[in-house]
């Protein structure tokens, strides 16, 4: 069989969440809605909160990982939509907040943890350069999912208009504001493409004086040129940030459309050949338990589906108990199938894509393989 990996941009590796998974459970599992535009955010969360805590001890929950939490609700609206939990039996293990709540909140203690929210979250938040520019110089921000950066950039000194006396000095004081224009440009360009190196950024965007943007492009290394995309927006002090800030979250939303859109057109491409795809459960739990996954393809919003077994092993994973134990694990145990796949795909170094229910391959699930499956 010949390996062939498929490097699809934006896919989810997350290791850390990998690592988790394959440790001993029972998991809970917590995402609860933080309402950030509200004046009684703090409260409306622990309302929330005390509903599925005492659900949760219903289940006996240990009342120490309950009280943990407790201490992470009041404020959690001020980092996100949302707060994600993931605990075991000795306590709080992953804490993060997501940029939009899930469709209700969720409060579970199971064998695996629930992780595919967080994979979406990720796949939606890629790491991005904000670009605010002008003839003087630029204001950058760069952004990933644990960090942030502010720069200014530029600012050289010279003349910036071109407007000066006619006469024939008039040529070359025009010249002198080009060069300082290009000057700033460049120098705006290295901590560009210094913030790209350092956050492993999937875009740029950039707002700005028009001249200003295309002296930038000009300066800027052919592989980060591709990853810059206007957008409407000043580098001014008059209130403009707001709309820079909201074209630049829309530029993320859909550049992450976009990423999502070219994993299921190679999917689709594979699937048509009949050459590295798999579709449907029983064929895509059967690649991941011969590690044959590259990308494992999972519906976003979907109601309940069946169950899988799994085991030891990241591969350890069938439709049935039985199936397992035939090959060997003699306690299988039982966890939502979305759960196991997550599980299975991390565990083997695959990449996650959740993509929209509406979009996803049939029963909800599929994948991209790593090499052919002789026929």
């Amino acid at each position: 069989m010949e390996h062939q990996g498929v490097p699809l941009p934006g896919v989810v590796r997350p290791p850390e969440l990998a690592t988790l998974s394959n440790q001993e459970g029972p998991w809970l599992s917590l995402y609860l809605t933080t309402e950030q535009a509200i004046t009684n955010a703090a409260q409306r969360s622990e309302q929330r909160w005390r509903t599925i805590r005492a659900e949760l001890a219903a289940v006996e929950v240990p009342a120490a990982i309950l009280d943990e939490i407790d201490g992470l609700v009041a404020n959690a609206h001020l980092s996100g939509a949302c707060l994600a939990v993931i605990a075991d039996g000795e306590g709080v293990r992953h804490v993060e907040h997501g940029p939009r709540a899930v469709a209700s909140d969720i409060g579970c203690w199971a064998n695996l943890p629930h992780l595919l929210p967080i994979l979406a979250w990720r796949q939606e938040s890629p790491p991005y350069v904000l670009v605010r520019i002008d003839r003087a110089g630029a204001d950058l921000t760069a952004v990933s999912r644990s960090a942030s950066e502010d720069r200014t950039a530029g600012e050289s000194p010279g003349p910036l208009r071109k407007s000066a006396p006619g006469g024939w000095s008039q040529r070359r004081f025009q010249q002198r504001a080009e060069n300082t224009w290009e000057q700033n440009a460049a120098a705006v360009a290295r901590e560009v493409e210094s913030l790209v190196d350092r956050f492993g950024a999937r875009l740029v965007i950039v707002a700005g004086d028009v001249r200003a943007v295309q002296l930038l492009r000009g300066s800027l290394s052919s592989e980060v040129c591709e990853l810059v995309e206007d957008v409407t927006g000043s580098r001014s002090e008059d209130g403009s940030d707001a709309l820079t800030d909201e074209q630049a979250a829309r530029a993320v939303q859909a550049f992450a459309g976009r990423e999502t859109a070219g994993v299921l057109a190679k999917f689709d491409e594979e699937r048509g050949q009949r050459d590295r795809a798999a579709e449907g459960r029983e064929a895509t739990i059967a690649a991941l338990r011969q590690a044959q996954v590259e990308v494992l393809l999972l519906p976003d919003g979907v109601g309940e589906l069946p169950t899988a077994w799994f085991g030891p092993e990241a591969v350890h994973v069938a439709t049935t108990a039985s199936e397992l134990r035939a090959l060997g694990v003699d306690e299988p145990r039982e966890a939502p199938l979305l759960d196991v796949m997550v599980r299975a795909a991390l565990g083997s170094g695959a990449g996650v894509r959740v993509v929209p229910a509406e979009m996803a391959p049939s029963e909800g699930v599929g994948a991209i393989l790593r090499w052919s499956t002789p026929t």
